[in-house]
């Protein structure tokens, strides 16, 4: 009896130390994990800051072309891609960063890309902290991410040339006067997104959807 009793007290510390040993890694776990999934949800909400103002400027960019749709001399900036208020697609990327718990920090981390592309860069800081007050240590720590999002034009522009006029000796009739409201009422050709030939009726001027004059995607 006094054998077991004795074995049974050698085994007591014995089992305490392994228990210690698995909750101090089950804690470990927990803490990896809980930093990862942080991490992970700052990247979520750098990709969708930036492909939302990489969409705001899609919208943009549609909405301004079809103000000088029937002027395709003022056309050029709206094919490129350009021609959009950064500003405004920032705040769209403020609103849906803090969606997904993050916020962007400095004004300058929300801009246009400066590589010859068009399209955002955005870097967030997560509102939570990396071990949201559980793991010691981790109190005023943030996960921050970046994204890039790039606007492609899907669009071409290549006015048809037009065609000699007679002139009065090869008809045998006077120069007749052109109506330059007739000329206007011309439909506009040459305009193509992604092969398919789009005409622009004057009477009734339309364009496709900004999906389909631009992609706007996540940079590798």
């Amino acid at each position: 009896m006094l054998r077991r009793r004795s074995d049974s007290g050698q085994a007591f510390p014995i089992y305490i130390t392994v228990v210690a040993g698995l909750l101090f890694l089950a804690f470990a776990y927990f803490a990896v994990g809980q930093a990862a999934a942080t991490r992970n949800g700052a990247q979520t909400a750098a990709d969708a800051a930036a492909l939302a103002a990489a969409q705001d400027a899609r919208e943009q960019l549609r909405a301004g072309w079809l103000k000088v749709i029937l002027n395709p001399l003022e056309w050029a900036h709206y094919l490129d891609g350009r021609r959009f208020l950064e500003g405004a697609a920032c705040r769209k990327a403020e609103d849906f960063a803090a969606r997904n718990g993050a916020e962007i920090v400095e004004l300058n981390d929300c801009g246009r890309l400066v590589n010859g592309e068009e399209g955002f860069t955005v870097k967030v800081r997560t509102i939570g902290t990396v071990g949201e007050s559980v793991i010691p240590g981790t109190e005023g720590r943030h996960a921050i991410a970046r994204a890039t999002a790039v606007i492609k034009p899907r669009c071409s522009f290549e006015a048809p040339k037009p065609k000699p006029e007679p002139t009065p000796e090869e008809t045998g009739k006077p120069d007749p006067k052109e109506n330059d409201d007739a000329e206007d009422e011309k439909p506009i050709l040459g305009l193509s997104c992604d092969g398919v030939p789009w005409t622009i009726d004057p009477k009734n001027p339309k364009l496709p959807s900004a999906a389909d004059l631009f992609i706007v995607r996540l940079a590798d």
